[in-house]
């Protein structure tokens, strides 16, 4: 797995999305498992693509350069944690616009420039949470 990219990545990096009460917890099936900070920030960075294309090569052994299955488990779990913390953030983003929109024009306008119901409109302003999220994804430039 690359790795050389990502030397000097620290834990508090990389789980930067989860919880903090978490991360601990988190970094230490990582670490009995064998698997690195800098692994779990090169399967971030690429969305687990790497990962994806070694499952699908046919290959008997192709889970061994990232430490074998379980550690395959763990990083392929990090990717959806990664992912459904980018959904919810990109999901508070949505309802701050659109409560926004509601202040300026009816429901049924912005749901016909959306692509949604009426019912849906309320629903997507209603629904931004006020948790906290990372302010960029990983493997992105600064």
């Amino acid at each position: 797995m690359r790795s050389d990219s990502r030397a000097g990545t620290s834990w508090e990096t990389v789980l930067e999305h989860r919880p903090a009460e978490t991360r601990q917890a988190v970094r230490e099936r990582f670490e009995s498992a064998g698997v690195t900070a800098e692994q779990v920030g090169a399967a971030l960075a690429d969305s687990g693509d790497e990962l994806y294309g070694a499952a699908l090569s046919g290959a008997a052994d192709w889970a061994a350069p990232y430490g074998g299955p379980l550690a395959v488990a763990l990083l392929a779990a990090e990717v959806g944690a990664l992912t459904a913390h980018l959904t919810s953030r990109s999901s508070r983003v949505r309802g701050l616009a659109v409560d926004t929109l509601l202040g300026d024009y009816s429901a049924v306008a912005v749901a016909g420039r959306l692509g949604v119901s009426r019912q849906k409109v309320y629903e997507i302003a209603r629904a931004h949470s006020t948790g906290e999220f990372i302010r960029r994804a990983p493997g992105r430039l600064p």
